[in-house]
């Protein structure tokens, strides 16, 4: 094994323990708990799930994957603070979205080369590629898995508050 890929192997294996423990966190809260906030003012843990779930589901065409499947979830977790949206969806409907996006991800994941992975994502321009090389697919995975570990720790400083 290659230095870069063991560094794309070390970075898939932390993507996929992150997404493992939210989906697990967030799967086993009843109703009653996705609606509690994280804090006293704060987001509500549907929301935070939600926004997750929205920008797994908008990496897969800046990652080159094809289209969005629920772009949907942007109005409800994206462009909107929590509790602005009238309706939002249940916890189990998210969960089927976070599985099945995680998993079309994953598919994905696994297929690129160390070439792929060093390519340009779907929101820079060739010409800024060109100056800053570093906004690549790779990157973008890092940056992403760090999003998700962050409102994760969010949920897990509720979920200790709880006992």
């Amino acid at each position: 094994m290659t230095l870069e890929t063991s560094l794309i192997d070390s970075a898939l294996r932390n993507w996929q323990a992150t997404i493992d423990r939210a989906g697990k966190l967030f799967g086993k809260l009843s109703p009653e708990q996705l609606l509690e906030e994280v804090a006293p003012g704060k987001n509500r843990l549907i929301y935070l799930w939600g926004h997750l779930t929205a920008f797994n589901d908008a990496l897969i065409p800046l990652l080159g994957f094809g289209p969005r499947i629920h772009p949907e979830l942007d109005l409800m977790f994206v462009s909107n603070p929590d509790r602005t949206v009238p309706t939002i969806l249940l916890g189990e409907d998210l969960k089927t979205i976070w599985q099945e996006t995680s998993q079309l991800l994953w598919t994905e994941f696994v297929k690129l080369s160390v070439a792929d992975w060093l390519q340009k994502h779907g929101a820079v321009s060739e010409e800024d590629f060109l100056r800053e090389p570093h906004r690549n697919r790779f990157t973008v995975l890092l940056g992403r898995t760090g999003h998700i570990a962050y409102h994760l720790g969010q949920a897990k400083l509720w979920e200790r508050a709880q006992t």
